[in-house]
């Protein structure tokens, strides 16, 4: 059954409170994922939407699309960007823990990424964005323990 897997991230500032939203749908099944951080920035939102989107996964070798606004996530993998710099252990490259943890969940599946215009009306993408500017706005935060060690 294929999956599809629809991220969104946002943060209130640059940096800034920040959140991510996914959806998952395959056949009849339906799962909205979201949580929110009191520091962190948009593109550590977009990415680990996408990453917690595939550690949701039950099983390896699923076949399925990621669907994501952000060019900078969709590039990445599409152009193999991100291959290029784990050669060079992430040097100078920003979100390097969240790209490691990627690269840990990526090749246990067969997903093909899509980039999708944002705010463009397209409904999941369009939930995706609500459930992440949510989280952002939540009164529960969590710490993004990277990024925050490395501005502080």
């Amino acid at each position: 059954m294929k999956i599809n897997i629809y991220t969104d991230g946002a943060a209130k500032g640059n940096p800034g409170p920040g959140g991510y939203g996914v959806v998952l749908m395959a056949g009849e099944h339906y799962k909205e994922i979201s949580e929110g951080f009191r520091l962190t920035t948009n593109n550590r939102m977009e990415l680990l939407a996408v990453i917690v989107g595939l550690e949701a996964l039950k099983k390896p070798n699923q076949n399925g699309t990621v669907f994501s606004d952000s060019k900078y996530v969709v590039d990445a993998v599409m152009k193999k960007w991100v291959f290029g710099w784990e050669k060079k252990n992430f040097k100078g490259k920003k979100n390097a823990d969240l790209w490691k943890r990627f690269l840990q969940i990526y090749p246990k599946q067969q997903i093909q990424f899509q980039w999708i215009k944002g705010h463009a009306g397209h409904p999941q993408n369009e939930k995706c964005d609500q459930l992440a500017v949510s989280a952002a706005e939540s009164t529960t935060l969590s710490v993004d323990k990277e990024y925050e060690a490395l501005v502080n």
